[in-house]
């Protein structure tokens, strides 16, 4: 557009454009659908700010964070352009200024957040204001394979179809399987203008690390970049307030954020963070979406983040000015844990949940990588990098290696030899000859693989089989609540077909701290999150308190035991016959994928010893049901007979025909009463 390169200059003080722009802003000032995909400090703001310039009417941003908007705002306001924001956080008067500006037809760009969709008077308001574009920031939330989903952003193209305008779709992260979902939900699946700008960050060092005592691993990488802006993103709030304590003891400037202080103290660290140089924000993951601060030096994260796409995005909060900047992912055994928790307890569908986990492996592949990691990293999201790129800790250093091949087939052996149904805790166990309780009621210490890894030490084996997540070679299986399973991938390597490489430096990382006692092993704590996502629903659908349904000891005896059967719940403490009744099935689908078929005769027996009385009288039953020569007309009992006879035990032919009748007697009652003597 022959203005878009005046404004440049004069409004946002720019006199090129950066490699990609132009035409994005060509399209959006045109009036076309547009989806770009663009990595983050590459200029995305400017794509629809310009464009809003060279159009008539208002174009309206659709942004998720309150944060976000004010700085925008702020930023517009100041290079001389028209902007408000509608969010809950403004002032009357900012509020009444907005309007002011909309009335007399001087607002150019109208802030508010996806959450304003919901209220019924938002799509008048929107039409009477003449809305002329809708452009979306952040428009991965739109997806909910993504990493931020945000369900007010499915209402969006709703609101483009109903005010009939253009629509432009930015975000940094995207793989393909969200992009595809961005354009079924905002543009009904018709193409829009599609721009790829690539996700290479040149100017970011990446580096990952073992956790190895993590507060002073976090404190030594501040202590070397000394008055610089940083952020420390941390998996809990109270996580978030130690370690900005500590920051301030070792003689830096920090402040802790976090979801859970008050809106105006938020807003107080938002301003400090803009405002002055060298803070250090500590902060959950809820600081930090689109922060538009330029000369962010550095981005550590004290624990492992959610996904790929979640990790990309945080640190591409740093260098958005284009100059060096540095990253430090600390990971652990408990991180992977918590993750794992988090996908397992939430209540989305077996399919998201299973993407979740292959999001988190992606990650924890990343994590264990040989060779450089932005090869690594931008493969995931599709884009090729031919030559390593000199700017990540392996390239700096390349990792001490070792041949894995025949630690990692002894692995893929026990995994098969126990059907694929247990997760790391147990396998190591078996290889190390770890004879547990649990592997001895199994039958495990027979196994062939029973004992053979021994050369390696448990934190060892927990290192390799984190490893052989990472390449892929097993997954957690999602209807096995985190039992291994071994991928296609994994077949050339136990044939010894294929070698693999592993890394040895990985492996002797050693916790300086125990690590908190976990409620279950390893091995169980998968199904302990599937329980407690169980019972919440539960508890939350009878509107009762969580312990209510079941206790914590309750749930964790289950994970433990994994009870196949009614009569095996039935043992569980704290399982009485009600809960048995009006839980057992439900808890029995969660532990084995699939509610036991049992007859309400049967069911009233269970986990006594009649159930077991029954289960045999049953199978007498069977045997007899054409008589001894197997050419009668074929008899049988009823359910409730045969739940008669195990509760009331008859000792003789008479007692046992009453209950059956002479025609049944005489078929089974031989048998029948030998089973009864047989049980006592």
């Amino acid at each position: 557009m022959s203005g878009a390169q005046p404004l440049l200059r004069e409004v946002f003080g720019f006199d090129a454009f950066r490699p990609g722009q132009q035409d994005i802003v060509d399209a959006v000032a045109r009036g076309d659908n547009v989806l770009a995909i663009m990595p983050t400090g590459g200029g995305k703001s400017l794509c629809f700010q310009l464009p809003a310039l060279l159009r008539d009417g208002v174009t309206v941003v659709i942004s998720p964070l309150i944060a976000l908007m004010r700085d925008q705002v702020r930023a517009l306001r100041a290079a001389g352009v028209e902007a408000g924001a509608l969010t809950s956080a403004n002032t009357d008067a900012e509020t009444d200024a907005v309007w002011q500006s909309l009335e007399a037809g001087r607002l150019k760009l109208l802030y508010i957040a996806p959450e304003r969709l919901s209220s019924g008077s938002a799509l008048g308001m929107l039409r009477r204001i003449g809305v002329s574009l809708i452009a979306v920031d952040e428009a991965h939330c739109v997806s909910q394979w993504g990493h931020d989903f945000r369900p007010d952003y499915l209402r969006i193209g709703e609101l483009r179809r109903a005010l009939d305008v253009p629509l432009a779709a930015f975000t940094a992260t995207a793989d393909a399987e969200t992009r595809e979902e961005i354009v079924a939900r905002l543009f009904d699946g018709q193409a829009p203008r599609s721009f790829l700008h690539g996700f290479d960050r040149p100017n970011i060092h990446l580096t990952f690390a073992p956790k190895d005592g993590p507060r002073r691993q976090i404190l030594d990488f501040a202590g070397g970049r000394k008055g610089q802006s940083g952020i420390v993103y941390c998996g809990t709030r109270a996580k978030t307030e130690g370690l900005a304590q500590a920051l301030r003891e070792a003689g830096h400037a920090a402040c802790h954020y976090h979801g859970g202080m008050e809106a105006e103290d938020r807003r107080g660290v938002e301003t400090r963070f803009q405002q002055e140089d060298g803070l250090i924000v500590v902060a959950t993951v809820a600081f930090g979406m689109g922060v538009d601060k330029p000369d962010i030096r550095w981005v550590a994260h004290a624990d492992l983040p959610k996904s790929i796409e979640a990790y990309y995005q945080e640190i591409g909060r740093a260098g958005r000015d284009g100059a060096p900047a540095e990253t430090l992912t600390l990971y652990g055994p408990e991180d992977i844990r918590l993750r794992r928790t988090q996908i397992d307890e939430g209540l989305a569908p077996a399919d998201r949940r299973a993407a979740d986990h292959g999001r988190l492996n992606a990650l924890l592949g990343l994590a264990e990588a040989l060779v450089c990691r932005r090869q690594n990293l931008l493969g995931y999201f599709g884009e090729e990098v031919p030559q390593p790129c000199g700017a990540c800790d392996l390239c700096d250093r390349p990792p001490e290696t070792f041949d894995g091949t025949e630690a990692v087939r002894k692995a893929l052996s026990a995994i098969l030899r126990t059907d694929e149904r247990f997760g790391a805790g147990h396998l190591i166990d078996i290889l190390t000859g770890n004879e547990t309780d649990k592997l001895r009621a199994r039958g495990h210490d027979g196994l062939p693989t029973f004992g053979v890894g021994r050369e390696f030490s448990r934190p060892q084996w927990q290192a390799i089989f984190r490893q052989m997540m990472g390449h892929d070679l097993v997954r957690p299986d999602p209807e096995r609540h985190g039992a291994l399973r071994m991928t296609d991938r994994a077949l050339p390597i136990l044939r010894d077909h294929e070698k693999i490489t592993l890394r040895r430096d990985v492996m002797r990382a050693q916790q300086r701290r125990p690590a908190a006692r976990a409620l279950v092993s390893d091995e169980d704590a998968p199904l302990l999150s599937a329980l407690k996502a169980k019972r919440r629903a539960l508890a939350e659908a009878a509107r009762v308190p969580a312990y209510v349904v079941f206790t914590d000891r309750t749930l964790i005896e289950m994970a433990e035991t994994r009870p196949a059967s009614l009569d095996e719940m039935a043992r569980i403490g704290g399982v009485g016959a009600k809960k048995l009744e009006s839980y057992g099935d439900a808890f029995l689908a969660v532990i084995n994928g699939a509610a036991e078929a049992v007859h309400p005769s049967r069911r009233k027996l269970a986990g006594r010893v009649e159930g077991g009385v029954y289960d045999r009288l049953v199978e007498v039953q069977a045997d007899l049901a054409r008589g001894d020569g197997g050419v009668d007309k074929p008899l049988s009992c009823s359910a409730s007979q045969l739940a008669r006879v195990a509760q009331m035990r008859p000792g003789d032919a008479p007692a046992l025909e009453r209950l059956l009748g002479k025609r049944r007697a005489d078929r089974f009652g031989a048998a029948f009463l030998d089973v009864l003597r047989e049980a006592g």
